[in-house]
């Protein structure tokens, strides 16, 4: 494996998209590092360490999703969420008026013209939490992160003029979501993975010192949380071995697919009988993959004042029944077996027992339906976990997001994924992948040519002086409030 990371660098385009990957990356970090003017982040960050350490959850959930942006007041606060509810309302419109449903069947110019009224959406969505979280850091803090008490965490907001600082905050935001959503576009688009997943799970993984550090002071020092909350070394075995089993079971259902068979006819072409052999239609059991546990978490985040209302229990069962309904949501929209069957039907294939045709699709959309409850069932369980753990163990939260949970499942998805990439260059220029027997499943070919198409880069360097210039600027902020 250490192998093929290196022969990444070997293949000229693989490198381009893979630095171009990490200083967008980077500079997502550095904006997650920038206070907005006017905001003291201290008393932010005591209150994200007392609700991390008291088990609460939402506040640190959010702050999770945005890389620590929220915990520092910075310009990221907003995270890309605002893009992912955008997304979500254009599909569930999408799923109920027509015109919008033929738009996205259009092909390029279909995708063009959602993509423009998804950033239309997204800087509406952008606006609204931008205003709700500037009118709660002014006036109400205790709305927005419950439990806040300004007399125990001291003022957020040292800017004098109040109507001028509500005005550049809910700009700034709304720029800092847009700039995201912007550079997430660019890693899709000339980098490697999805934007917005690496996005996310770089700000995840962000929290993974802070949790190796907290969980080591609960093992040695029993100095976090209530007492009943402290492990010695043969619970933390075991906790490290259920991680362990957790983390496989991720991979496991992600990767596993139903195998349908398929049969190829036998055609005389000239002097040449083709087909006649056998293969197979790989199904997955999780076919929606992280996208539903973003969706959900995407919906339960705002506004959270609605939140404090509700048990763990219940938001449990909210948080479930969400990630249920998205799982067959998302493969109502992009599963056509239909599609699928005509492909079929053209190359002179078809399903031993079944008939070519509508009865193809029928039998697809049958099958797909019965593996998609198996891996919804499998998601809500995995996301559960670390309320569970919480709960009745008294773990932290910021330890219990990595034994499963919304955190869990992006970090390995979204790593899955991007490694299918980057193995299918490496298999393109014949190099060897990942695995030495048998290789990481794929995309479809459709979704392979355009990861190999090389148009979208011929301007790549033509990025790099807007990239170097915002590095500056932004390296000098971070140099500055660090030894002012």
């Amino acid at each position: 494996m250490l192998s093929a990371f290196t022969n990444c660098f070997k293949i000229p385009e693989l490198r381009q998209r893979i630095i171009l990957t990490l200083g967008l990356i980077f500079i997502a970090r550095v904006g997650a590092g920038i206070p907005l003017p006017g905001v003291d982040p201290a008393p932010l960050q005591a209150y994200y360490a007392s609700a991390s350490s008291d088990g609460g959850g939402l506040a640190g959930l959010y702050n999770m999703f945005t890389g620590g942006a929220m915990v520092n007041g910075a310009v990221f606060a907003l995270g890309i969420m605002p893009y992912i509810s955008a997304s979500i309302i254009l599909q569930l419109m999408g799923a109920v008026m027509p015109s919008l449903a033929r738009l996205m069947q259009e092909g390029d110019s279909g995708r063009q013209k959602i993509a423009q009224y998804t950033r239309y959406l997204t800087i509406a969505i952008a606006l609204i939490q931008g205003t709700m979280i500037t009118y709660a850091l002014v006036y109400s803090p205790e709305t927005m992160f419950t439990g806040f008490d300004k007399g125990q965490f001291g003022a957020i907001i040292v800017a004098g003029n109040i109507p001028v600082f509500f005005i550049v905050s809910v700009i700034l935001l709304t720029t800092g979501c847009m700039i995201l959503t912007w550079l997430g576009e660019q890693i899709t688009q000339r980098g490697i993975g999805n934007g917005v997943s690496i996005i996310i799970t770089v700000g995840i993984i962000e929290s993974l010192p802070g949790a190796a550090a907290q969980a080591y002071q609960l093992v040695f020092n029993r100095a976090v949380g209530a007492e009943s909350a402290s492990m010695g070394v043969p619970q933390a075995v075991l906790m490290l071995v259920f991680l362990c089993v957790v983390t496989a079971s991720i991979i496991m259902i992600l990767q596993a697919v139903r195998k349908v068979p398929v049969q190829y006819a036998k055609r005389v072409v000239g002097r040449k009988i083709m087909g006649g052999q056998s293969s197979y239609l790989p199904l997955k059991v999780n076919y929606a993959g992280v996208m539903p546990i973003i969706f959900a978490s995407a919906l339960l985040l705002f506004p959270q004042q609605i939140f404090g209302q509700f048990s763990i229990g219940w938001y449990n069962v909210v948080y479930g029944t969400l990630i249920f309904a998205f799982s067959y949501f998302w493969v109502s929209i992009m599963f056509k077996p239909l599609q699928i069957s005509d492909e079929l039907k053209r190359n002179g294939g078809y399903i031993p027992g079944v008939r070519p045709g509508e009865p193809t699709a029928r039998f697809l959309d049958y099958v797909m339906t019965r593996l998609t409850f198996a891996g919804a069932v499998f998601l809500v369980v995995i996301a559960v976990i670390p309320n569970l753990l919480m709960s009745y163990l008294g773990i932290p939260p910021k330890i219990a997001n990595f034994f499963g949970g919304t955190g869990a499942l992006i970090a390995v998805g979204v790593s899955l994924d991007t490694m299918r990439q980057l193995e299918t260059y490496l298999l393109q220029r014949h190099y060897d992948g990942f695995l030495k027997k048998g290789r990481i499943r794929g995309r479809s070919v459709g979704q392979t040519r355009q990861i190999l198409d090389t148009s979208e880069i011929k301007n790549l360097w033509a990025l790099w002086t807007p990239l170097l210039l915002i590095f500056f600027i932004g390296l000098a902020a971070w140099v500055i409030r660090k030894w002012a």
